[in-house]
């Protein structure tokens, strides 16, 4: 099976092309990156495409990462991935980028617990929480940093994800310690494509997994909220 992940959902624009038979990424290119990546991941994915020698024809499907994270970032990569899936006819699969980051450490240890944070702002994290073997145990939700760490009642944890370091500096001293901190600024582009492969393109679809309502509102919203104060 041929895979072509996409990530944009954090602070990173990436994709890569992923052959399940070799086991192999035929090729990838990630790009650090707070803002612009509607301008970068088109470029990006075409450059990936050539490097793999393949046409999008030739894909089985698409994976994209779908949130928690950036409003912005979310819809470029949904929207590249829907578009592309229609064009070549081929299924578009949606993966959290928790899940995404948990991937990496889940399998290493199964007595292990593994924390995936995202910064939400305003004192919030975006987290669940696996066992060593992938078995949910919290499932995704946004939360308090010390309602996250409060949550964490299964062991030492990995945590990983971009606010990783957060929770271990706000980590009660007279609790079980985190094993390891693996601040990631993004997903690993190749594990997102490995989800990719086992997704049901039946129940993963790719459209945006919102824990909570965007911070910006539409211009029309906030004109409608003014009038209705005003009235």
């Amino acid at each position: 099976m041929l895979i072509l992940a996409i990530d944009t959902a954090l602070d990173a624009c990436s994709a890569a092309v992923l052959d399940t038979e070799t086991a192999e990424l035929r090729a990838q290119e990630s790009l650090p990156m707070k803002r612009g990546h509607a301008e970068a991941l088109m470029p990006l994915i075409a450059r990936v495409m050539q490097s793999a020698n393949l046409a999008f024809t030739a894909l089985d499907r698409i994976a994209v990462t779908v949130g928690p994270g950036s409003f912005t970032g979310l819809r470029v990569g949904i929207s590249a991935a829907r578009g592309l899936a229609l064009a070549a006819r081929r299924p578009a699969v949606g993966l959290t980028t928790l899940s995404a980051y948990a991937a990496a450490i889940v399998g290493q240890s199964r007595s292990v617990p593994v924390m995936s944070a995202i910064d939400a702002r305003h004192d919030h994290v975006y987290f669940q929480i696996v066992a060593g073997d992938g078995s949910q145990l919290v499932r995704p939700q946004v939360a308090s940093i010390d309602e996250a760490i409060a949550a964490s009642q299964f062991g030492a944890p990995h945590l990983v994800g971009n606010a990783a370091n957060i929770l271990a500096g706000r980590w009660p001293k007279d609790a079980p310690q985190p094993i390891a901190v693996d601040a990631q600024p993004a997903p690993d582009i190749g594990w997102v494509a490995w989800l990719g492969a086992a997704a049901n393109p039946d129940t993963t679809p790719a459209r945006p997994f919102y824990l909570r309502a965007p911070d910006a509102k539409p211009a029309a919203q906030l004109q409608l909220a003014a009038q209705a104060a005003s009235s």
